[in-house]
C-alpha cells in the first residue's frame, strides 16, 4: 500500500522562478534531458509551470531529487510526478487533516521532509523519488501570483540553476495586457555575454513574448555559469499603457478586475515623521546603514514637504518639537543631527510612536498627506512593554487619520507585532534584512511612499458582489490599486465603476462604464484566469485580516479563506499538499510559515540525511525519516578533489543526530542523541567540515597558556548550546555567564548584569565587557569573543563566536583549531574524505550557525570527532568550568 506525502510548502520572495541542482560536477548517470519554464502573464496574473524530465542512466535504481524556489507571494496550485507512465498528483487538504496523516506515518517510523529558506526572498521546495534502472521521471510544478506594481513597473524574475547543461532547455514567457504594453526590458545574469544571443523578444500591441533557448555550449558561458551549466536569472520588467485615467477593467465569465493607477493628478505635499530606534541592539552596521539611508531620504524630500525626526531608546529625543519645511537650511541641519545618532539604551516603542503621532496631529495642514514611519530592531523593553496596550494606545492616538508604516530591522524583531500595529493603522510592515544593502532597502521602501497622489480612496461597483478591499487611505505614484469581484447579473451588457478620492486641491471622481461582452478582453485559453485571480486576491486579503479580527468574525473569515484555498487547490497557511509517492512508507512535510519564521524541526524518528544528489544546492537538504537501511551509492554526490585550510565555527545540527562513527571514522548506526554541531569553515570554499559533540559535556573551548586565558562551556542534557560559559584571564579576572545573568570579578570588585537590560559597559585596562540586548561582547587582552543568547523552541542557550584572535598565538581548544585540511576522494561508492592520510566517511548535512543572531542554515561534511580534531573528546573535557 503506497503512503501519501504531505508537502507543506513555504513561500518567500518577489515573483521568482528557479530550479536548482547539485553544486558538484554533473553525475554521468543522471541526465536532465529536458527542462522547461513556461510563464503566462494575463492582466498581471502570472501562472508558471516548471517541468523537468530526468533519466536514470544507471543500471540500478537510484534516488532523484526535484527542487524549485518558490516566491513569497505565490500559491502553489499543482504538483505531479510521472514515472513509467503513471502519474502521481498532489491534492490540497486542510492542514490539520494532512498533519494527522503525516503524524500517523511518522509514528510507524516512516519518512519526513523539510522545505527550507534560501535567504531573504526564497524558499526551496524539494522532493525526491526512487527511479528504476534506465527509467525516467517527469516533475511538474505550477504556481500562481498577481504581480504587484512598484515604482512604475511590474517585475518577473526568473532564476535558472539546473546545475548541468541541458540538451533541451527552454524558457518561454508570454505577457498579455489589454491596454497595451508601454515598455519591456530584459536584464540579469542570463542576459550577458554569449547568452544575449539566446534571448528573443517579440512585441505586438497587446502582447510580448520572451524566449530563452540557450545551447548546451552557451549554458556554460554566462557571468555566473560554468561547467555545471546555467546559474543566474532573467529579470523582465514592464508596464502597461495608461490612457484611461478611470483605470482598466477586465471582465470574464462573471468576474471582473479593476486596475486603478491614475497619473494625471498633482503630487500631494506630505508630512512625514521618521521614528528611529537607537537602542543598544542597533549597534554597529545597523545604525551606520540607518544613518546613510536617512541622509539620502532627506535629500529626496521636496521643498513643500514637512518632516520630523524622532530617535528613541529608553528615552525619546526630538530633533525639533514641530514639523519643519524641507528647506535647504532645515535639511542640512537635520543631516547634521542624523550623523550624530548613536546607539544606546533600551527600547520604548510606545512613547516614541505616540510622540510621532502628536507631532503630526499638532500641526495639521490642508491639502497634505501625513505618514508615520517607524524603524526598530527589537521588542519593547522600556516604558510600556505590553504589546496589546501599545497597539491600543497607538490606534486610539492615530484614529485613522494617517497610516503607520513599520520597518523591522533583522530577525530579532517581533514582526507579528509590527505587522498588526501597521495593519490596524492603515499601513504595512516590511522586514529590512541585515545585509550590505540594508540602507538601499530602507531607501527603496521610502521611494515607494515618497509621492502621494490621492487620499481617502473609495471604489464602488454597482452590480458587483463578493468584492475584495475597496477602501484605501493613500495612493502613491508608481503603485496600483486592484479590486476584483463577481458580477451579480451575467446577462447585463455593461458594468460601471466609480472611484471617489481627495486630490491635492479638491475631491475627484472617476467614473467609467464598459461593455461586459467585449470579445477582446480574454483569450479563450485563459478564460478561467479571472476567477482564479479573484480567489487569489480574496484569500490573500482574508489571511491578512486574520491578525486584526477576533472571535466569531475571525473564525468566519478563516473558514472562507480555507474554503477558497481548497476549491482552487491553493497551498496557503491553512492548507497542505498531499502527494502519493511510489515508495512505500514515505511522508514529506513542509509548512508555509509567517514572515521570518523558522521551519519546523523534524521529529526524532531515526533520521537518515539524504545527501545532495544530482539535484540539491549547497545549504539545503531534504531529510527523510525512514526505517534504517543502507543508502544507495548513487544517491551520493560525485566529489571534487582539493586540499583546503579551515577555521572554526560552532553550530548545532538542524535535525536530531542519528549517526555515529567508529574510532577509524567509519559511519555506524546509533540511536538518536541531542548534540552540538561544530563547523570548520574552509577558507575560500563553500564546503566546511563539521562534527557532533553529544551533550551533556564540560568542554575546553579556547585556551592560550601564555596569556593565562581560557574559555570553558557546559552543556545540559536535552538542551542546545551551552548553559554556562566561563572566562578566565591571568590570575584575577573571572567571568561566568549563564542564561539569566553575567558575573565578573577582577580580584577586588564584583559586577553583575542581567540579560536584556539596557546597554551596559564595563572596561578596565585589559578587559572590556559590552552588553547589548542578547549579545555580550568580551575582550580580554587581544582576544575577543561574543556570547549570544538564543531563544528557540522553548530553549534558552548560550553560543560563543570568536571575533578576534592574535595571529602569532596558537590557541587550543575546540574553537581554537584552524589548521584542518582535507581531500575529497573521487570514485568511491560513498562520500569519502582523506584527513591526515586517513580515509574517513562523510555525509553532506545541514547545521545551524548560531554565531549570528539570524541563525542561517549551512551545509557541511559531517565526519567523526576524532577525524576532525585528531584527538579524542576526552582531550577537551574539563572537570570544572
Amino acid at each position: 500500500m503506497m503512503d501519501r506525502a504531505a508537502l507543506r510548502l513555504i513561500l518567500l520572495g518577489v515573483f521568482l522562478i528557479s530550479a536548482t541542482s547539485d553544486p558538484f560536477k554533473k553525475k554521468q548517470n543522471v541526465d536532465i534531458y529536458s527542462f522547461y519554464i513556461n510563464s503566462t502573464v494575463t492582466s498581471r496574473y502570472a501562472t508558471t509551470v516548471i517541468t523537468s524530465r530526468v533519466a536514470n542512466t544507471l543500471n540500478e535504481s537510484q534516488e532523484i531529487q526535484f527542487e524549485v524556489k518558490i516566491p513569497k507571494n505565490a500559491f502553489i496550485s499543482k504538483f505531479r510526478m510521472t514515472i513509467e507512465g503513471k502519474t502521481y498528483d498532489g491534492v490540497v487538504k486542510e492542514k490539520e487533516e494532512a498533519q494527522q496523516q503525516y503524524n500517523q506515518a511518522v509514528s510507524r517510523g516512516q519518512s519526513a521532509g523539510l522545505v527550507k529558506s534560501v535567504g531573504r526572498t526564497l524558499e526551496d521546495f524539494k522532493t525526491s523519488v526512487t527511479v528504476a534502472a534506465f527509467s525516467k521521471v517527469t516533475f511538474e510544478l505550477t504556481y500562481e501570483e498577481l504581480l504587484k506594481r512598484r515604482l512604475g513597473k511590474y517585475e518577473l524574475l526568473i532564476n535558472a540553476q539546473p546545475m548541468q547543461p541541458v540538451a533541451d532547455f527552454k524558457m518561454d514567457v508570454h505577457i498579455q495586457e489589454k491596454p497595451g504594453i508601454s515598455f519591456l526590458e530584459v536584464k540579469g545574469d542570463l542576459s550577458t555575454g554569449d547568452l544575449t544571443n539566446a534571448i528573443k523578444i517579440t512585441r505586438a500591441d497587446k502582447d510580448a513574448w520572451v524566449t530563452f533557448y540557450p545551447t548546451r555550449d552557451q549554458q556554460t558561458t554566462c557571468r555566473s555559469c560554468g561547467e555545471n551549466g546555467l546559474n543566474g536569472d532573467l529579470l523582465i520588467t514592464y508596464d502597461v499603457e495608461r490612457q484611461n485615467p478611470q483605470g482598466e477593467v477586465v471582465v470574464s465569465n462573471g468576474y471582473f478586475v479593476h486596475y486603478f493607477a491614475p497619473s494625471d493628478v498633482s503630487r500631494i505635499p506630505k508630512n512625514v515623521v521618521f521614528i528611529i530606534d537607537r537602542s543598544g541592539s542597533m549597534h554597529g552596521k545597523k545604525i551606520d546603514q540607518t544613518r546613510l539611508a536617512l541622509l539620502r531620504i532627506l535629500s529626496d524630500l521636496d521643498e513643500d514637504d514637512h518632516f520630523g525626526l524622532i530617535t528613541f531608546d529608553s528615552e525619546v529625543s526630538l530633533w525639533k518639537r514641530e514639523l519643519l519645511k524641507a528647506t535647504e537650511t532645515n535639511l542640512e541641519n537635520a543631516k547634521s543631527f542624523v550623523k550624530e545618532i548613536r546607539d544606546r539604551g533600551a527600547t520604548d516603542i510606545n512613547a516614541a510612536v505616540l510622540q510621532g503621532v502628536d507631532m503630526i496631529s499638532r500641526h495639521p495642514r490642508e491639502g497634505t498627506a501625513s505618514i508615520l514611519i517607524l524603524l526598530t530592531d527589537g521588542d519593547p523593553t522600556s516604558g510600556e512593554t505590553n504589546k496589546d496596550k501599545i497597539m491600543a494606545n497607538v490606534k486610539e492616538a492615530i484614529g485613522t487619520k494617517f497610516p503607520l508604516y513599520c520597518l523591522g530591522f533583522g530577525y530579532d524583531v517581533n514582526f507579528d507585532f509590527l505587522t498588526k500595529m501597521s495593519l490596524e493603522n492603515g499601513g504595512v510592515a516590511r522586514r529590512i534584512y541585515e545585509d550590505l544593502d540594508a540602507d538601499l532597502q530602507l531607501q527603496g521602501f521610502y521611494d515607494e511612499v515618497a509621492v502621494p497622489l490621492l487620499t481617502d480612496i473609495q471604489l464602488k461597483y454597482p452590480g458587483g458582489t463578493n468584492l475584495t478591499k475597496t477602501s484605501f487611505s493613500l495612493y502613491f505614484n508608481g503603485s496600483e490599486i486592484v479590486v476584483s469581484g463577481q458580477i451579480t447579473d451575467n446577462s447585463v451588457e455593461s458594468f460601471t465603476t466609480e472611484v471617489i478620492a481627495v486630490s491635492k486641491s479638491s475631491n475627484v471622481t472617476y467614473k467609467d462604464t464598459i461593455m461586459t461582452k467585449d470579445p477582446r478582453d480574454v483569450p479563450p485559453e485563459n478564460e478561467d484566469f479571472m476567477q482564479r485571480l479573484w480567489a487569489y486576491l480574496t484569500v490573500k486579503q482574508l489571511l491578512e485580516r486574520q491578525v486584526l479580527l477576533k472571535g466569531q468574525e475571525k473564525e468566519d473569515e478563516k473558514k472562507e479563506a480555507l474554503k477558497l484555498s481548497l476549491k482552487y487547490q491553493f497551498v496557503t497557511p491553512l492548507t497542505s499538499m498531499v502527494v502519493t509517492k511510489p515508495q512505500e512508507g514515505e511522508v514529506e512535510v513542509a509548512d508555509k510559515p509567517k514572515e521570518g519564521e523558522a521551519p519546523p524541526r523534524p521529529p526524532a524518528v531515526h533520521p537518515r540525511p539524504v545527501p545532495n544528489g544530482p539535484f540539491g544546492p549547497p545549504g539545503f537538504s531534504l531529510y527523510q525519516y525512514q526505517p534504517r537501511q543502507p543508502s544507495p551509492a548513487a544517491a551520493f554526490p560525485v566529489l571534487r578533489g582539493g586540499r583546503y585550510r579551515s577555521e572554526r565555527i560552532l553550530a548545532r545540527p538542524s535535525y536530531p543526530v542519528a549517526e555515529d562513527f567508529d574510532p577509524r571514522g567509519r559511519m555506524v548506526s546509533a540511536p538518536a542523541v541531542h548534540s552540538s554541531r561544530f563547523l570548520l569553515s574552509v577558507v575560500g570554499q563553500s564546503k566546511p567540515l563539521c562534527f557532533d559533540v553529544p551533550v551533556p559535556h564540560k568542554l575546553r573551548l579556547l585556551q592560550d597558556s601564555a596569556s593565562e586565558f581560557s574559555v570553558n562551556g557546559e552543556s545540559m542534557t536535552g538542551q542546545s548550546g551551552f548553559h554556562n560559559i566561563a572566562f578566565h584571564y591571568k590570575t584575577n579576572h573571572h567571568l561566568t555567564i549563564s542564561t539569566t545573568s553575567i558575573r565578573y570579578h577582577d580580584g577586588q570588585n564584583h559586577v553583575e548584569f542581567l540579560w536584556g537590560q539596557e546597554l551596559t559597559q564595563n572596561k578596565t585596562e585589559d578587559v572590556s565587557l559590552i552588553l547589548r540586548s542578547d549579545e555580550l561582547d568580551v575582550t580580554m587582552g587581544n582576544i575577543r569573543v561574543i556570547i549570544l543568547l538564543h531563544k528557540e523552541n522553548g530553549d534558552v542557550f548560550l553560543w560563543p563566536a570568536v571575533q578576534q584572535q592574535p595571529k602569532d598565538v596558537k590557541l587550543t581548544g575546540i574553537l581554537g583549531k584552524t589548521d584542518a585540511s582535507y581531500e575529497e576522494i573521487q570514485g568511491s561508492q560513498t562520500p569519502t574524505l582523506k584527513i591526515n592520510d586517513q580515509e574517513v566517511s562523510a555525509s553532506w548535512v545541514d547545521a545551524t550557525d548560531y554565531r549570528l543572531s539570524s541563525k542561517p542554515v549551512i551545509k557541511c561534511w559531517l565526519v567523526s570527532f576524532y577525524a576532525a580534531m585528531q584527538k579524542d573528546i576526552s582531550d577537551f573535557t574539563v572537570t570544572q568550568l
